[in-house]
């Protein structure tokens, strides 16, 4: 009997501390937050014969690209750079002409609009062909009997902390119909049930869903990061709010950035000597609609605008 109690109270005491133990690991989780990676996606590159313009955009790489962005938009997943923003950095970069955008720049600018991850790519084919023809083609008169629309994007994500690429992919999708009679002399993009409703419609979402399947299966390879915007009466502001998924009661950390880590082979940046200085907690996380926090200091001082925010 004594050895029998002996048995029990050592499983009562093992299944205390196991419930301990999961308790306290799920509080921790509990209090990490469940933020959201900055992306950018930068017009596609119009390789293409299809010309001067597509609807409202002025190529087919603009309008894949808003396509994209709306699909990542929707997902909830990621806070998504306006393309408005991206076009006023690309001229004040000078870089505003068709294809001059390579993973470097895009690294570069991603970095001064604060994003993580960016898409960049180019379109190497869009339009119908002839079953029994051997390319696309841009436009048709008459419709074919047999006919297929395909749409074909080179795509590549960028770590904008190391300029490196971190997945690139050809994607190939193609729509086919038979005894059916498309012109697409009169497709128009701004027509979106038509849009949808046509076989290079449904190529094109089919293409989209793919490059934003690639991002969901590769952002974690970048790490999130926020910056200090100001500091203000013992009040640290940072460029993350709840729009990122910040809420009030989160945890950060503060890193001071040193010297930049560059490959002496391949000259590309590998990120840089960073030294954690301290911790702030979050007061507010709807400042600026939103974009930013209002955060008070846990540990640490003397804290400047530009200083890293990391989870960890």
């Amino acid at each position: 009997m004594k050895n029998l109690k002996l048995l029990n109270n050592l499983i009562l005491c093992f299944g205390l501390l196991a419930f301990t133990q999961f308790g306290l690991t799920t509080s921790i989780y509990a209090q990490s937050p469940q933020l959201k990676k900055r992306v950018a996606v930068f017009a596609f590159k119009d390789e293409t014969d299809n010309g001067g313009g597509w609807g409202r955009y002025k190529t087919v790489g603009e309008g894949l690209a808003d396509m994209l962005t709306t699909e990542l938009v929707q997902s909830g997943q990621y806070r998504m750079i306006e393309r408005e923003e991206l076009e006023s950095l690309l001229q004040e970069q000078d870089l505003g002409a068709q294809g001059v955008v390579t993973p470097e720049s895009a690294a570069s600018m991603g970095q001064v609009l604060g994003v993580e991850l960016a898409v960049v790519g180019s379109v190497t084919e869009f339009g119908y062909k002839d079953r029994g023809g051997d390319g696309a083609v841009k436009s048709v008169g008459l419709g074919y009997r047999n006919e297929a629309a395909v749409v074909a994007v080179d795509v590549r994500l960028i770590n904008t902390s190391t300029g490196e690429i971190i997945a690139a992919e050809q994607v190939r999708k193609s729509k086919s119909a038979k005894g059916v009679k498309l012109r697409t002399r009169d497709f128009n993009v701004d027509n979106r049930r038509g849009f949808d409703e046509s076989l290079v419609g449904k190529a094109a979402r089919q293409a989209v869903e793919r490059v934003a399947t690639l991002v969901n299966e590769n952002v974690s390879k970048v790490s999130w990061k926020a910056k200090v915007i100001t500091t203000n009466s013992g009040s640290v502001y940072i460029n993350a709010g709840s729009t990122d998924g910040i809420k009030a009661g989160d945890h950060f950390f503060i890193y001071k950035e040193g010297e930049a880590l560059i490959d002496p082979d391949t000259g590309l940046n590998l990120g840089a000597v960073e030294k954690k200085v301290g911790k702030i907690k979050v007061v507010s996380a709807d400042v600026g609609e939103g974009k930013a926090s209002q955060c008070q200091i846990v540990e640490g001082s003397n804290f400047q605008k530009g200083d890293i925010v990391k989870i960890d």
